[in-house]
C-alpha cells in the first residue's frame, strides 16, 4: 500500500511523518538533520511505496511565503529532482509549532520533553500531513 510522506522542513532540522496505507491517518516518524533527509528518504522509499509528499510551506499572515520559504525551495527543487515522479503537494505551516506544543500538553507530555525541538519538527510534519489528508479524503 502506498505511503503519504509529510515533511516540515527546517534550516537545521526536518520533522517526517508518515500517511497509514489508506491514507487515513498521520503518524510522526523521525527527525533528521536537514543534510541528510533525501538520503533518509530514498532509505525510506526502498522499504515503502511514496505516493505522495506534503510539504510544510511558510507562509505570513499576508499569505505571502516567508524568509523561510526560500529554504523551503531549494529543499523542494533538490525533492523534485532526486525523486522525479513522486508528486508534492504544499501545505500551509502557519501555526503548525503552536499546535504542536498543544497536542504535546494535552497528550501528557512532561514540560522538558516538550522543550526537545525534535519532537516539535516530527509533531509538526504530521500535522502538516493530517492537514492534507482531512481535506483529501477519499469519497466512499
Amino acid at each position: 500500500m502506498d505511503r503519504i510522506i509529510g515533511i516540515d522542513y527546517g534550516r537545521k532540522r526536518v520533522g517526517v511523518a508518515v500517511s497509514d496505507p489508506l491514507g487515513i491517518f498521520a503518524s510522526p516518524l523521525d527527525t533528521v538533520p536537514a543534510a541528510k533527509i533525501i538520503d533518509y528518504i530514498k532509505k525510506y522509499a526502498e522499504k515503502e511505496t511514496v505516493a505522495r509528499f506534503v510539504v510544510g510551506y511558510p507562509m505570513n499572515m499576508d499569505n505571502t511565503p516567508s524568509e523561510a520559504a526560500a529554504d523551503v525551495d531549494v529543499f523542494l527543487k533538490n525533492l523534485a529532482k532526486s525523486f522525479p515522479a513522486i508528486p508534492v503537494t504544499l501545505e500551509d505551516e502557519r501555526f503548525t509549532s503552536v499546535l504542536a506544543h498543544r497536542a504535546m500538553i494535552e497528550g501528557g507530555m512532561k514540560a522538558k520533553d516538550r522543550r526537545d525541538k525534535n519532537s516539535v519538527d516530527r509533531i509538526s510534519a504530521a500535522i502538516i500531513l493530517q492537514s492534507y489528508l482531512d481535506k483529501n479524503k477519499k469519497e466512499d
